[in-house]
């Protein structure tokens, strides 16, 4: 029992790192949630890196920062259309230090004014920055109405 606990022990530091990055980037988007439910895409937006150079594939692709508010701010443009968001099966991955992918599924609980439900599952690759972990890459599959 005592050598089962000290190699316990021995492992506590190797996984210390992985285990505080995976929850440092689900922290990031547990808040992008939050805000999106508040209603406030520009805090939304933040989890994104603030550079021409983030892609987002959808319906289209599109590149930079302002482009993909621009895209969030006119598909979502009323709270109806916003709906509430939830998350889940949520799996982030570190590549290394300074980059993970996410994957999981989003669900849009909408009224019918709103467009109706919607759900889809999502990739993103996220950058450690001086701000925090980011969204650099998101490829979102829409699977309901949107």
């Amino acid at each position: 029992m005592k050598a089962i606990f000290f190699v316990l022990l021995l492992c506590l530091p190797l996984a210390s790192p992985a285990v505080a990055q995976e929850s440092a980037i689900l922290a990031v988007l547990n808040q992008s949630a939050i805000d999106w439910n508040r209603g406030d895409l520009d805090a939304f937006a933040s989890s994104y890196k603030n550079a021409p150079d983030i892609l987002f594939i959808g319906r289209t692709v599109s590149r930079g920062y302002a482009e993909m508010l621009a895209r969030y701010k006119a598909a979502f443009s009323t709270r109806e259309k916003m709906g509430t968001l939830s998350l889940s099966q949520l799996e982030a991955q570190p590549l290394d230090e300074r980059f993970a992918t996410v994957t999981g599924h989003f669900h849009l609980e909408r009224s019918a004014a709103g467009e109706g439900n919607s759900d889809g599952y999502f990739l993103l690759v996220m950058e450690k920055t001086a701000e925090g972990w980011k969204i650099v890459r998101d490829d979102s599959t829409t699977l309901g109405a949107k």
